[in-house]
């Protein structure tokens, strides 16, 4: 099982002395480009070729770690941003701990019974105004264009009477994202997930237990690749919604487009 830790300084170390390897193999690299380009005609193209590979093949372990490191940290900072907002949901309340999360992600929030929109602005957010709606449930959550994740979600999932999701062009919604939002079932009127490039059938069907949902958005979701079916079992399992950004002939017309091309 893999934990997700924030790399201590001997990781640093690590990649410092990666860092140090990659860059004396580039060094390496532009030596040897010209020496055999100045090189008599006994010298062919090979012979470069053959020179870099093999200068290459020394640091390729290392090319791996600073690749594996790599890959780590992106996640664990991605995870980072996402934890649970535990303090803040035990002092204050799941309204207001949903709210810090949505702004911290570029989003917004909005209170039941109120028009006006709560985003940050370029000062940040007021924190007073925020605990003035300490006891008022959210009903509309915005995290279009953000980086929420699976692990993020759980921030909203107190929210009870929460009406309004927009999840828009979210990079790290997939299925399983889709599978958490059953718990707004009794609640959630419009959901929004145009532009997910992870979502696929598979997420969409596990939409079936929204049974209130009056309109939701399906547009732009390339990993869907049977839409006119998609958009049928999606009107079977709920008659009463809207559903937008998915016609029954998209399908016709992506593959007459391909057979063009």
């Amino acid at each position: 099982m893999a934990l997700w830790l924030r790399p201590s300084p001997s990781h640093d170390l690590v990649l410092n002395m990666v860092a140090r390897r990659l860059l004396q193999t580039f060094r390496l690299w532009c030596s040897a480009g010209p020496a055999s380009i100045h090189h008599t005609s006994s010298s062919s193209p090979p012979d470069l070729k053959n020179k870099v590979l093999k200068v290459l093949s020394r640091y390729f372990y290392d090319i791996e770690i600073f690749q594996y490191w790599g890959l780590h940290w992106k996640q664990w900072r991605l995870n980072a941003k996402n934890e649970r907002i535990y303090a803040v949901e035990s002092l204050c309340g799941v309204n207001v701990a949903a709210t810090y999360y949505a702004l911290s992600q570029n989003g917004g929030v909005r209170y039941s019974g109120r028009e006006e929109w709560i985003r940050a602005n370029q000062r940040g957010w007021n924190k007073r105004e925020i605990m003035k709606f300490k006891d008022v449930p959210v009903e509309c959550v915005d995290l279009s264009n953000s980086e929420v994740n699976y692990i993020g979600l759980g921030n909203i999932m107190e929210l009870h009477q929460l009406r309004y999701l927009n999840l828009s062009r979210c990079a790290y919604i997939d299925d399983w994202c889709l599978s958490r939002l059953q718990v707004f079932g009794p609640s959630l009127e419009v959901l929004i997930l145009a532009g997910c490039p992870q979502v696929s059938e598979r997420g969409l069907a596990s939409l079936h237990h929204l049974q209130n949902l009056k309109y939701l958005d399906i547009s732009d979701l390339p990993n869907v690749e049977n839409k006119g079916l998609t958009r049928i079992l999606l009107e079977e399992v709920l008659p009463a919604c809207e559903i937008a950004g998915m016609e029954y002939l998209d399908e016709l017309k992506e593959s007459s487009v391909q057979t063009e091309v």
